[in-house]
């Protein structure tokens, strides 16, 4: 398997013409929201954004995170972080659980109307007294600035994430809770030396989700995949930009005298 970005997919491309359904994750659901043309490229013809280094920490984090919540979730215990906030919550066993935390496989709903099949992979599932799933994700960063709450804009994105995932388990069935949870680990670094170990500040921050944009936006990438243009540039998307910029030198500039 090659390591090089291929910048030219032939597989897993949306056909107007098939029958057949057609999944689209949690994240491109995002990426249409953040730039249609990106989303249009990626999904319809086989161009997708050059890939990000992968986070090998944080995978790591989650990993140790889930492993840490499944020791509370096989005794039906409460985790110190829940008892120390005074959650009324449980990290709580289900049959599906693991395969909800596949990143191939996640939470699924076949929506009729478009024929796309909306997936998405929780982190951690909880249940409240009121036997509410209660979806919980886990983030991890190292900011010098306490983090108590999701205020900037960039971390729409968890917001909408979050939304996803409720409404995903809203459609198969499921009584979940408005109130979602981010675990949010900072990693700290004003220690006097490194000592072989990364230290993290852990909190515990409530969402308060709502899922009604979801179906809207749905709609509105089925019907940009069937479009037959591709939708226009946009001024906030860094990769329409690059291009932009590219596409506008057509000859290298002369060497100045």
């Amino acid at each position: 398997m090659s390591e090089y970005y291929n910048s030219q997919r032939i597989k897993g491309l949306y056909d107007p013409e098939s029958s057949e359904s057609f999944k689209l994750s949690r994240s491109k659901i995002d990426l249409f929201l953040n730039c249609p043309r990106c989303f249009y490229y990626d999904r319809r013809l086989g161009v997708g954004r050059p890939p990000g280094f992968p986070f090998a920490l944080n995978s790591a984090v989650d990993h140790l995170l889930k492993l840490e919540f499944d020791i509370h979730r096989a005794k039906g215990t409460k985790h110190p972080l829940i008892e120390k906030y005074g959650i009324d919550a449980t990290p709580i066993a289900h049959k599906d659980l693991d395969k909800w935390r596949h990143n191939f496989t996640g939470v699924q709903y076949l929506h009729k109307p478009t024929n796309l099949l909306i997936f998405g992979a929780i982190d951690d599932l909880w249940q409240n007294s009121k036997g509410e799933y209660i979806v919980v994700d886990y983030k991890a960063t190292s900011k010098d600035e306490d983090i108590t709450e999701l205020n900037k804009d960039w971390q729409i994105g968890y917001k909408r994430q979050m939304e996803v995932y409720q409404w995903l388990l809203r459609q198969n069935g499921y009584k979940v809770s408005d109130t979602g949870y981010f675990v949010y680990c900072n990693g700290q670094t004003d220690r006097k030396a490194f000592d072989a170990k990364l230290e993290f500040d852990v909190t515990l921050i409530p969402y308060e989700g709502d899922d009604s944009w979801v179906e809207k936006t749905i709609i509105e990438a089925h019907k940009c995949l069937n479009a037959k243009k591709i939708p226009d540039a946009s001024t906030d998307c860094d990769y329409c930009n690059y291009v932009e910029a590219i596409n506008g030198y057509n000859t290298a500039p002369e060497k100045s005298k």
